[in-house]
C-alpha cells in the first residue's frame, strides 16, 4: 500500500479519531462528583447502547454455523473474560484520573505495547533486539516519571500504578479480540464485551462507592439525566464509536504500522487538552524526561509488533 494511494479524508478520519481518542481523559476529569467506577460504569452503558442495533443486525444476518460456534462453551468464556478485562481497564484508568495527573495517567494506561512484550517473555518467547530496547526505554522511562509523584501536584504513586493496571488488562481484551476477531463480526463481539464490562462496573460502583440503584443523580443509571448525558453521550460517540470504530475503518487505506505509531501520541494530545482547559497543571522535570522515554519506549516496541503481525 503506497502513501500516494491513501485519500485525504483517510488522514481527516485518523486525526479526527486521534483527537477523539485523547480528549477521554480530560471528558472524565470534568465530570465531578461521582465516583470513577460510576462514571467508567456509564460510559460503557452508553456505548453498549450505541452497538446494540449494530449486534442485532449482524446476529440476523449470521449463519446458522456461525451462531453455533459463537455460542459455544470456550467462545462464551472468552467473551466474558474479555468483558472483566475491559472492565478493570476502564475502572483503574478513571480512577487513576482521581489520583494522579491527566499527563502521567495517559502516560501508563498507554503502556499495553510493553506490557505485551513482558509477556511473550514470560510465555517464552524471546523478545528481539528492537523490542528489548524499546521495552528498556519504556520502563526506564517509567521509573523516573514515577520519581515525580512525590513532587510534582496531583501526581501519585498509587495513580501511576492504577494507570499501569489499566495497561496491563487491556492486553487481555486485545488478546481476546484477536483470537475471536478473525471470524467474528465487529458488533458481535464489541457488544457483549461492553455489556459485559458495564454491568461488572454498575456492581462495582454499588459495591465500593455506595452508588444508588436507580436514575438519580449520581445513580447507575444517572448518566441518562440531563445533566450527565451530555458528557456521557460524547464519550461513547465520541471517544467510543468514532474514536475506536473509525480506526477500524482507516486500515482499509492506511497501514496498521502507521494507525499503531499515530496512537502513541495518545499521551501527548491528551495533556495538551488538558492544559488547555485548566484541568491540568504543567509537568515537572521527571515528567519532561521521563515520560517521552516512555513514548519512545511504546514507540519502538509497537513499530516492532506491527512488523511482526505484518509478516505472519
Amino acid at each position: 500500500m503506497s502513501e500516494q494511494s491513501v485519500p485525504l479524508r483517510a488522514w481527516l478520519i485518523l486525526g479526527t479519531d486521534l483527537l477523539a481518542v485523547s480528549s477521554a481523559g480530560a471528558v472524565f476529569e470534568m465530570m465531578e462528583g461521582p465516583g470513577p467506577l460510576l462514571k467508567a460504569g456509564w460510559r460503557l452503558q452508553a456505548t453498549a447502547l450505541f452497538l446494540l442495533p449494530g449486534f442485532m443486525i449482524q446476529w440476523k444476518s449470521a449463519d446458522e454455523e456461525m451462531k453455533k460456534q459463537y455460542k459455544s462453551s470456550k467462545v462464551m468464556w472468552i467473551l466474558l473474560g474479555s468483558g472483566l478485562c475491559l472492565m478493570i481497564h476502564f475502572g483503574s484508568w478513571v480512577w487513576s484520573l482521581d489520583e494522579t495527573t491527566l499527563t502521567h495517567s495517559l502516560l501508563f494506561v498507554t503502556a499495553h505495547p510493553l506490557v505485551i512484550i513482558v509477556g511473550l517473555w514470560l510465555l517464552g518467547r524471546p523478545a528481539s533486539r528492537n523490542e528489548a530496547i524499546g521495552a528498556i526505554v519504556g520502563f526506564t522511562g517509567a521509573a523516573i516519571a514515577i520519581m515525580g509523584a512525590g513532587s510534582e501536584t496531583g501526581a501519585s504513586v498509587v495513580g501511576d500504578l492504577l494507570a499501569f493496571l489499566g495497561a496491563v488488562s487491556v492486553v487481555g481484551y486485545l488478546a481476546a479480540g484477536r483470537v475471536l476477531r478473525s471470524w467474528m463480526p465487529l458488533f458481535l463481539y464489541a457488544f457483549p464485551v461492553t455489556a459485559i464490562a458495564a454491568i461488572g462496573l454498575a456492581i462495582a460502583s454499588v459495591l465500593i462507592e455506595g452508588a444508588p440503584i436507580g436514575m438519580v443523580s449520581e445513580g447507575v443509571l444517572g448518566w441518562a439525566m440531563l445533566a450527565w448525558i451530555p458528557y456521557v453521550a460524547y464519550l461513547a460517540l465520541g471517544p467510543g464509536l468514532l474514536g475506536h470504530t473509525g480506526i477500524n475503518g482507516v486500515l482499509r487505506w492506511i497501514p496498521p504500522l502507521v494507525v499503531s505509531v499515530t496512537l502513541v501520541m495518545e499521551p501527548l494530545i491528551g495533556s495538551i487538552m488538558g492544559w488547555a482547559l485548566g484541568l491540568d497543571s504543567i509537568p515537572g522535570i521527571w515528567t519532561w524526561i521521563g515520560g517521552p522515554l516512555m513514548i519512545l519506549g511504546t514507540l519502538i516496541v509497537t513499530m516492532e509488533l506491527s512488523k511482526g503481525d505484518e509478516e505472519e
